[in-house]
C-alpha cells in the first residue's frame, strides 16, 4: 500500500471541496473541511466497500445525514475511484445535469445510499438500514449479511425532532451495527449553536440506550480508537467528534461564515497556503490519489470472499436472497390474491376497508412470510396491519416481522425508506391518515427517491366519527395526490382493497398510500378480472341504462353513496353511470384515449368524496358538481356527520336533477 501521511489524505478532501464550492459560488465548504479527518479515517481504515461495485449487498452503508456537506461525499467518491464520479463532475458541482447536485441524491448518483439534505432524515433513514441488516442477518446468517451502517451527522440533524424518534428506536432495538459520527462543530447558519441549543448530546444518546463518547475530531488516532470501540459495542454508538468548521481557513474557520457560502478567492488562497495544498484548482498529488484509490480497491478482496461464501449457499436460498434484494415479488403473491378475490365474490365481506385490508394481509403474509415487514405507530389495533402469524421485532427477536414504532410517525416513515433502500424487504407502516402531516417529510423523500414503501393510512375521513376535526382528514387526500410520484389509493370495498394492495406491493419505483375506512362498507364489486381495474385509477362500476346523462365519480366510502344515488336517478328516468375512482392521480396519468373513455361524455359530472374538492376539477370540470367537504369536520357519530355535511345520496340526486 502507498504510504501517505493522514493529513495530506484529508487535505485532498478539503482542497476539492473548497475548489468546487468556489467554482460554483454556491455550497457549504465548512463541513467537508471540518469533517475531512473523520471521513479519511473511516474510509481508509474501517469502511467495507468496493468502489468498483457500489451495489454489493454486504457493503457497509455510509449515510451523509448532513447532506449540505455534499462535497465531502463527492470528493470521497472521486478519490476512492467511483468510475462515474470524475474530476469533471466535481468541477460542475451544483450545475444542471451533473452528478454532483447541491444535496446527495441516491437515484441520481451511484455510490450514494440515500437522498439527504432535509436535516434529520439521513440519521433516521439509517436506522431503517441498520434494522434491515439485523433482520436479514438473522435470516441468512452473518456469513452473508454482516455490515455496519455509518452516519455522519451534524448539529442540525440532531436538533431536528425526527432524530429523537430515530435514536430512541435504535436504542430499544439495540442496533449495535449502527455508528453515528457526530460532527460536533457548534456552528449553524445563524451562528454558534449555543444561541438556540444547550443539549449535551452524549448524555442524550446514552439516555436513549446508546454507547456515546466525546473525542477530538481532528486526531486520527482518537477517531480510529473510538470507531474500534464502537464496532465492539453491543449497543448503537455515537461518537461526538469535536471539530472546527471550515478547518484551515484563517479568518472564517469556526464561524458561520464557513457554513453556507464560498470562502472567496483571498480566503481560499490563504487556507490552501496554511494547509499546504496546491493553489492549482482541483489538483491532487499523484501519490495521494494513488493512496486513495488503493483505499477504494481495498474491499475487493472482501467482496470476492463474500461472493465465494454466497456461492456456497443452497441454490434455493441463493435465488431467494437475490430475488428479494432486487425487490421482485414471488409468484405466490399473485396466485394467493387471485384466490382471495375469488373467495370474496363467493362470500362477500361487508366490513371497513381497514378490516378487508387485514384480511388481504393474511394472504400476503402467507405468500411473503419473511420479506413482508409491517408496523404501526402505536395504533396496531386500529390500523389492522398485523398478520396473525407475525411476531414482533425486537432486540432479542430479530426474525420478527411486525414493528412497534411507538408514537413516532415521522421516524417510522424514514425507517421504512431505510428498510427498502437496504434491500430484502417489502416494508409498510401504518397510522391515521391525518397524521401523514407528521410523517410528510419522510414521505416526500419516499416519492423523490422512488422507494417502494406502502403507507397504510386508516381512519380516512369524517367517517371516523367522534374523535372530531383534529383527527378527521379533509385536505390530506388532495395534499398527497399533489406530491409527484406518490400514489394514493382509496378503495371502496374488500375487492378493491385486495387489488390496491397488489398494485402497491408490485410498485417498487415509488411509494403508495392506502387510505382505509374505520366504518363498515358494503362489498360493491361482483367481478374480479385479472387485469385489475384499479390499475387504471378508475373504472365504470355501474353502467347507465341507455346514454348516460349523469356520471358519478367517487372514491372509498362515498362509492356506496354514488351507487344509491344512481338507483334513485334511474328510478326518475335519468340514465346514470357510476365510476369508482380508487386513485385519482393514476386515472389522470392514463393515456388520453383511456382517460376519456373512463370519464365519458355525460353532460353532467358529479364527484363525491368526503374531503375537499382540490384535484377533482380535472375530471368533472370547473363547472362540475362536487359533493364533499368545504371545511373541517366535527365530533359526532359517523352516521350523523355525513348528513350534517350534506354528503348523501339525496344531495347527489338533487344536484343531478338541477343540471339535467
Amino acid at each position: 500500500m502507498t504510504q501517505v501521511d493522514h493529513t495530506r489524505m484529508a487535505n485532498a478532501i478539503r482542497g476539492l471541496a473548497m475548489d468546487a464550492v468556489e467554482k460554483a459560488n454556491s455550497g457549504h465548504p465548512g463541513l467537508p473541511m471540518g469533517a475531512a479527518d473523520i471521513a479519511t479515517v473511516l474510509f481508509t481504515k474501517f469502511l467495507k466497500f468496493d468502489a468498483a461495485d457500489t451495489a454489493w449487498p454486504d457493503r457497509d452503508r455510509f449515510v451523509l445525514s448532513a447532506g449540505h456537506g455534499s462535497m465531502l461525499l463527492y470528493s470521497l467518491l472521486y478519490l476512492t475511484g467511483n468510475k462515474d464520479m470524475t474530476l469533471d463532475q466535481l468541477k460542475h458541482f451544483r450545475q444542471l445535469g451533473s452528478l454532483t447536485p447541491g444535496h446527495p441524491e441516491n437515484f441520481h448518483t451511484k455510490g450514494i445510499e440515500t437522498t439527504t439534505g432535509p436535516l434529520g432524515q439521513g440519521i433516521a433513514t439509517a436506522v431503517g438500514m441498520a434494522l434491515a441488516e439485523k433482520m436479514l442477518a438473522a435470516e441468512f446468517g452473518k456469513k452473508i449479511v454482516n455490515h455496519h451502517t455509518y452516519v455522519l451527522a451534524s448539529d442540525g440533524d440532531l436538533m431536528e425532532g425526527i432524530s429523537q424518534e430515530a435514536i430512541a428506536l435504535a436504542g430499544v432495538w439495540r442496533l449495535n451495527k449502527m455508528i453515528v459520527l457526530y460532527d460536533d462543530n457548534g456552528i449553524s447558519i445563524d451562528g454558534p449553536t449555543s444561541i438556540s441549543d444547550s443539549v449535551d448530546q452524549v448524555k442524550r444518546f446514552k439516555s436513549a440506550g446508546w454507547a456515546a463518547e466525546l473525542i477530538d475530531g481532528h486526531d486520527p488516532q482518537a477517531i480510529a480508537a473510538a470507531i474500534t470501540r464502537a464496532q465492539k459495542s453491543n449497543k448503537p454508538s455515537m461518537i461526538a467528534c469535536k471539530t472546527t468548521i471550515g478547518y484551515g481557513a484563517p479568518h472564517k474557520a469556526g464561524t458561520a461564515k464557513a457554513h453556507g457560502e464560498a470562502l472567496g478567492a483571498d480566503e481560499l488562497k490563504a487556507a490552501k497556503e496554511k494547509l499546504g495544498i496546491s493553489l492549482e484548482p482541483f489538483s491532487v498529488p499523484d501519490d495521494v490519489l494513488k493512496a486513495w484509490r488503493e483505499a477504494g480497491a481495498r474491499g475487493a478482496a472482501e467482496h470476492k470472499a463474500w461472493d465465494e461464501q454466497f456461492a456456497q449457499l443452497g441454490s434455493r436460498k441463493r435465488a431467494e436472497f437475490e430475488r428479494r434484494i432486487r425487490h421482485e415479488r414471488p409468484q405466490s403473491l399473485a396466485k394467493g390474491l387471485r384466490a382471495f378475490k375469488k373467495g370474496l365474490l363467493e362470500n362477500p365481506l361487508n366490513v371497513a376497508t381497514r378490516k378487508s385490508s387485514e384480511a388481504a394481509i393474511e394472504v400476503i403474509a402467507a405468500a411473503m412470510p419473511m420479506e413482508f415487514v409491517a408496523g404501526s405507530a402505536d395504533l396496531t389495533g386500529s390500523n389492522n396491519n398485523k398478520a396473525k402469524s407475525a411476531t414482533a421485532f425486537g432486540a432479542k427477536t430479530p426474525k420478527g416481522r411486525f414493528i412497534h414504532y411507538g408514537v413516532r410517525e415521522h421516524g417510522m416513515a424514514a425507517c421504512l425508506n431505510g428498510i427498502f433502500l437496504h434491500g430484502g424487504f417489502a416494508p409498510n407502516g401504518a397510522t391515521f391518515l391525518v397524521f401523514t402531516d407528521y410523517a410528510r417529510g419522510a414521505m416526500r423523500l419516499s416519492a423523490l427517491m422512488g422507494t417502494g414503501v406502502v403507507y397504510v393510512m386508516t381512519h380516512d375521513s369524517i367517517g371516523l366519527g367522534e374523535d372530531g376535526p383534529t383527527h378527521q382528514p379533509v385536505e390530506h387526500l388532495s395534499a398527497l395526490r399533489a406530491m409527484p410520484n406518490m400514489r394514493v389509493f382509496r378503495p371502496c370495498d374488500a375487492v378493491e382493497t385486495a387489488e390496491c394492495w397488489e398494485l402497491a406491493l408490485n410498485r417498487v419505483d415509488g411509494p403508495t398510500v392506502l387510505a382505509l375506512t374505520r366504518q363498515n362498507l358494503p362489498q360493491l364489486r361482483t367481478t374480479a378480472p385479472n387485469d385489475n381495474p384499479c390499475s387504471h385509477g378508475a373504472y365504470e362500476l355501474v353502467a347507465a341504462q341507455g346514454d348516460a346523462k349523469v356520471s358519478l365519480f367517487a372514491s372509498g366510502s362515498e362509492v356506496q353513496i354514488a351507487v344509491e344515488a344512481q338507483k334513485q336517478l334511474a328510478g326518475r328516468g335519468i340514465a346514470t353511470r357510476v365510476v369508482s375512482v380508487p386513485s385519482l392521480e393514476l386515472l389522470l396519468a392514463q393515456p388520453a384515449e383511456r382517460q376519456n373513455a373512463i370519464i365519458g361524455n355525460a353532460p353532467v359530472k358529479i364527484a363525491i368524496e368526503a374531503a375537499v374538492r382540490w384535484g377533482w376539477d380535472a375530471v368533472i370540470g370547473h363547472d362540475g358538481e362536487f359533493i364533499g367537504m368545504h371545511g373541517f369536520g366535527a365530533s359526532a357519530p359517523a352516521k350523523d356527520l355525513f348528513p350534517h355535511f350534506g354528503i348523501t345520496a339525496e344531495a347527489v340526486v338533487n344536484a343531478a336533477t338541477k343540471r339535467v
